[in-house]
């Protein structure tokens, strides 16, 4: 098991503002949660701007109904998972007892396999051009 890198940390908090979820700062008093999460296949310049203040903060913010913060989240000690009940990411301690509740425990209604996931930032003409590779190898077969 690896400890979670700085872009698994960005990925778990990306999914989970798609969701509505904020981190919280108790020291000053503030929450944060960019509207813009994504800009094209890239993340937003205002999630990138939210990532900058949470890891560089001063005390310790954590994602809303989590116990961890993220600074530890950043140590050897945790790593990020799917969730096996909804199979978003999560965080899970490398050694010992974590948490038996996922952080989507007070979101009503979920999981919802009506609803569109989170997700992570695409590349349109990367998809694009696999698809229209795909339809010609189709054509070509037939």
């Amino acid at each position: 098991m690896n400890m979670a890198s700085d872009e698994q940390v960005k990925k778990y908090l990306a999914h989970w503002f798609q969701l509505g979820k904020s981190v919280i700062c108790p020291k000053r008093q503030e929450t944060i949660r960019p509207q813009e999460i994504f800009q094209g296949h890239r993340y937003s310049a205002e999630f990138e701007k939210c990532w900058e203040k949470i890891v560089h903060i001063e005390g310790d913010c954590y994602l809303e109904g989590t116990e961890q913060t993220i600074k530890q989240l950043l140590t050897p000690a945790w790593e990020i998972i799917d969730c096996p009940r909804c199979e978003l990411p999560i965080p899970m301690t490398v050694a010992g007892v974590s948490s038996p509740v996922c952080t989507c425990f007070d979101l009503s209604g979920w999981p919802n396999n009506e609803l569109p996931c989170p997700r992570l930032p695409a590349n349109t003409n990367t998809h694009l051009h696999r698809l229209r590779r795909r339809l010609q190898d189709q054509q070509q077969d037939n």
